[in-house]
């Protein structure tokens, strides 16, 4: 026979469970508050103390909580700040002290944190709420506010090594209570932050933290900018033009963007500097076509006849392509901050006239190929090399004869199975139509 077992729960266990001492804890304070007034603070806050105990031990939450603040809120407005740090923990710490009540404490302690001018204090405060809060998953949002609060005073010092460092160590996308647009804006503070320590390892490592989903929303799009900002401060650092074009492009895409006009020519002509400045590939290639069909390119011609430049299979000039767009181009920020941006704009020019070379021409000198890009013979068969390994262009350069080819000698197996498919596809037809007369025969009887 089985004996069935109830929990050992006394009653007098259930009726401290269910007790309200609401009108003590509400008498307390008040009794209380005007003892402090009259210059009692200490006894007054042991007072509060004793009742503090008495909810707690009666589990009544809410009351418990309302103790505990009153004792805080008592010390700030005394000026008493070290005993406002001194009481933080004793509550803290206090024997089977409930959650509600720790949470409450620290939460209206942020808010002195924001008030307090007195730097060595607010430090004090700071360092005492985040000791607090360590490994309490009830209270994680805040002490990841707090920290943020604590990185942006030793970033404002300008100890950017230590802010770093205090902000880096959070890891924001296990809270699960926290909401998802906080979390996207700790993300983009360390990332931020990161960059600003020379750490840009970590900072690219925390950027793919980010979901792109959740940048996608409509009530994101500040966020959606400001994480791409970061990004294109990512990639600048390693001059990856295409990923900054990618990065501009998503900026192009956000509602907001496309509402403000001049902000969305702006980004454009952002778009159509990084696409011209990536290294030749199918790729750029493809983004280049892609951007030359946004209408809203047709108001901003200039940046429009530039990408043509670059999509047509024509020689471009550098000595007149320099002269024509550099007041412009000049006046955008990528040529002010970037000192090499006209080497690279000049090498895609290069790189663009020799595809457009391998276009036309089977088999050209290098003397004239030289002529044509307005380069030495030795840099010219550096550009070409180039395209070459990255497999943009098919080419060969016979030096002793001074003949460049762009075109591939047939593979005798490859014309063997050219051959063979043809000759197949052939006897196929033949078939076919073998097939389509003699239908034609049965259907008129004809012998």
């Amino acid at each position: 026979m089985t004996i069935g077992l109830e929990p050992a729960v006394s009653s007098k266990t259930k009726d401290k469970m269910e007790q309200d001492l609401s009108p003590i804890a509400d008498k307390s304070c008040k009794e209380n508050r005007e003892l402090a007034k009259s210059g009692k603070l200490v006894e007054a806050i042991e007072n509060l103390l004793v009742t503090e105990k008495q909810c707690r031990q009666a589990e009544d939450s809410p009351s418990t909580s309302k103790i505990a603040v009153e004792i805080i809120k008592l010390c700030y407005e005394a000026g008493r700040l070290d005993l406002l740090n001194e009481k933080l923990v004793l509550i803290s710490k206090r024997r089977g002290q409930l959650r509600p009540a720790i949470k409450a404490i620290v939460q209206e302690s942020m808010i002195y944190v924001d008030q307090i001018t007195d730097m060595k204090q607010k430090l004090e405060l700071i360092d005492t709420l985040r000791t607090i809060s360590d490994g309490k998953i009830f209270v994680e949002n805040e002490r990841a506010r707090l920290t943020k609060t604590l990185s942006k005073i030793k970033e404002d010092e300008g100890d950017i090594a230590s802010a770093a460092k205090i902000l880096q160590d959070l890891q924001v996308e296990t809270y699960g209570t926290m909401d998802k647009r906080e979390k996207i804006t700790f993300f983009i503070d360390q990332m931020r932050i990161c960059m600003n320590n020379k750490d840009y390892i970590r900072a690219q490592l925390i950027g793919n933290k980010v979901n792109r989903k959740t940048l996608g929303e409509v009530e994101n799009q500040d966020l959606k900018i400001d994480y791409f900002k970061q990004m294109i401060r990512y990639f600048s650092h390693s001059a990856n033009y295409i990923e900054i074009a990618r990065c501009y492009l998503s900026i192009y895409d956000t509602p907001s963007v496309e509402k403000d006009t001049a902000q969305l020519h702006q980004t454009l002509k952002y778009i159509c500097i990084y696409v011209i400045l990536s290294a030749t590939s199918n790729e750029q290639s493809d983004l280049l076509n892609r951007v030359y069909e946004f209408k809203p390119l047709t108001d901003i011609q200039n940046y429009k006849d530039l990408l043509n430049q670059f999509k047509t299979l024509e020689l471009i000039r550098w000595s007149t392509f320099h002269e024509l767009n550099k007041p412009e181009l000049d006046s955008q920020s990528v040529f002010k901050t970037e000192p090499n941006a006209w080497d690279d704009l000049r090498k895609r020019v290069i790189e663009h006239n020799i595809r457009v070379i391998s276009t036309y021409y089977q088999k050209i000198s290098t003397a004239r190929l030289a002529e044509l890009l307005d380069l030495s013979l030795d840099e010219s068969e550096k550009f070409v090399s180039d395209l070459v390994s990255s497999k943009t262009i098919f080419a060969k350069i016979d030096r002793p004869a001074g003949i460049a080819t762009f075109t591939s000698s047939n593979d005798p197996n490859k014309v063997l199975n050219a051959w063979a498919n043809n000759i197949t596809s052939l006897l196929d037809l033949v078939e076919k139509t073998n097939h389509l007369v003699q239908r034609e025969f049965m259907l008129h009887k004809i012998n």
